[in-house]
């Protein structure tokens, strides 16, 4: 486990946006638990966001601020920097799910592009004005996805140096979010480090995501989706290894440069349904096989066909290795959702999800 109270010195403001999400929300709860800074959450509230498993930490009123800000809105956004005045940015705030960008990508070029300008520009205007002693300390980090380098063959894995490639609008936003961090380091000199993951899986995840739907799905017995024949490869990175890369690259990272983070956990799709399928044999034999339930449909439009992350960068010089194995983090990830399908069922009534399909192209 990292010291994070040394991690981060004198940063003692954290502002994370999008702290109301899986991954956010992650952070927000180890910053909580495990320093004294207090933390700035700023979040639209949408569809996927719930503070549940922030609430329920002892005393996290005391030190959690909720900004109930859209980053569309640069008037709010200025707003909410200002009432924060964070030593430390995380920005995590984003529009994530590729088979939402299909269906509405308007949404997602107004979230993760825009929005990011706006948080850029009232974040150029904090950090101006800060004194010598905390602008030294200051530093924005960008948190974006391995996606933007689009589609890899059987061979190579993605580094902090392969070209940009986006294929599906999602990934195109978030591609164009990290070059606008980048040009807002350059141009103006703001003190920014990225970071690049593959997919994250764990507790507390939406449930629209491929291993939630299938858990959720497998353990009520009905059909299983696997896009096309499920041989496309994702990087499967637990959450909680992410949150520890995230903090380590935000406070000691080299400003100006990007970092890519794996888990170490390439797994075809259909590799990943077996292994749950597997795990709820032995958790609900009651149902078994529930291999039986796995449906092949149609493919996703432009699905990428493999991700794999080197972490060389990361680990080298910051010392970060995952600390979960895959089959470890999945067992914790399965008996959690098998644990917690109150939760599910309320946040997709919020979220107004029904479990259905997304993301084909009429």
């Amino acid at each position: 486990m990292i010291d994070l109270p040394a991690l981060l010195g004198s940063r003692r403001r954290v502002l994370v946006t999008g702290g109301a999400g899986f991954i956010g929300g992650a952070v927000v709860r180890r910053l909580l638990a495990e320093s004294t800074a207090t933390v700035f959450n700023l979040d639209k509230c949408g569809y996927a966001s719930d503070l549940t498993s922030i609430e329920a930490l002892p005393k996290a009123a005391e030190r959690h601020q909720l900004l109930r800000v859209d980053l569309t809105d640069a008037e709010a956004t200025t707003a909410a920097v200002r009432q924060a005045d964070p030593d430390l940015v995380m920005h995590l705030a984003a529009e994530s799910h590729v088979d939402r960008s299909i269906e509405g990508p308007g949404a997602f070029i107004a979230s993760n592009v825009t929005g990011t300008f706006h948080l850029l520009q009232a974040v150029r205007t904090h950090h101006e004005g800060l004194s010598e002693e905390r602008r030294d300390a200051f530093r924005f980090h960008h948190i974006s996805t391995d996606e933007v380098f689009g589609s890899l063959g059987d061979t190579g894995r993605f580094s902090e140096t392969t070209p940009y490639d986006p294929r599906s609008p999602y990934s195109a936003s978030k591609a164009a979010s990290d070059h606008l961090v980048s040009a807002w380091h350059h141009t103006y000199g703001l003190p920014v480090v990225l970071t690049n993951c593959s997919n994250n899986y764990g507790p507390w995840q939406f449930p629209e995501k491929l291993i939630p739907v299938v858990i959720l799905k497998a353990a009520a017995g009905e059909p299983i989706p696997l896009y096309g024949d499920g041989a496309n490869v994702r990087d499967w990175l637990y959450v909680e290894d992410h949150v520890d890369a995230l903090l380590l690259a935000a406070n000691q990272g080299q400003l100006g440069r990007s970092y890519c983070v794996g888990g170490h956990g390439e797994r075809t799709n259909k590799q990943v349904v077996e292994a749950i399928c597997a795990l709820l044999d032995q958790l609900r034999p009651g149902g078994a096989p529930h291999a039986a339930l796995i449906n092949r449909v149609t493919d996703r439009p432009g699905h990428d066909r493999r991700y794999a992350i080197d972490p060389a960068r990361i680990s080298s010089e910051l010392g970060w290795q995952p600390r979960h194995a895959f089959e470890q983090g999945l067992e914790v990830t399965v008996r959690w959702y098998l644990e917690h399908q109150g939760w599910c069922s309320d946040v997709r009534e919020q979220g107004g999800y029904s479990g259905g399909r997304l993301g084909l192209v009429a």
